[in-house]
């Protein structure tokens, strides 16, 4: 059995947390456009960690409580209770309606596809050999 390298955990957790900052930023921006500037970074960072989570959690104990019940069928209510306990972590973190909580879910993905295709053209121009960004799968065939 071989063990972990300890220098790859010592590069994977600074990485993991500029990457926790990253995306926390257009949580950030989407926060601040839709409650009128109160959105302060520290609360991006703690929405954007604890969603994920509250996601996980919910879906695990919903897919298990539910799919004893119902069986598969109970994928599609468990997903869409995490989403619900996602926004609420987003309604509370922001102190906000449920309506501004998924206004903020939804434009943070737009705002990150939005500065990914910026950034992405930008590295193309200084870079010219980069191959273009390519869209996911399902969003091609539109």
């Amino acid at each position: 059995m071989s063990g972990i390298d300890a220098s790859a955990i010592v590069a994977l957790i600074p990485t993991l947390i500029g990457l926790w900052i990253i995306v926390s930023i257009p949580v950030y921006i989407s926060a601040k456009i839709v409650t009128g500037g109160r959105a302060k970074f520290i609360q991006a960072i703690g929405a954007t960690l604890l969603g994920p989570l509250t996601y996980a959690g919910v879906l695990f104990a919903t897919t298990i409580t539910l799919g004893s019940i119902a069986g598969a069928i109970a994928t599609l209510p468990a997903v869409l209770l995490a989403l619900i306990a996602w926004f609420w972590v987003y309604k509370v973190s922001f102190k906000t309606g449920w309506l501004a909580a998924i206004g903020i879910a939804i434009l943070a993905v737009i705002v990150f596809i939005t500065a990914s295709f910026i950034i992405s053209i930008a590295v193309i121009a200084i870079m010219p050999g980069t191959p273009p960004p390519t869209l996911p799968t399902p969003l091609q065939q539109v």
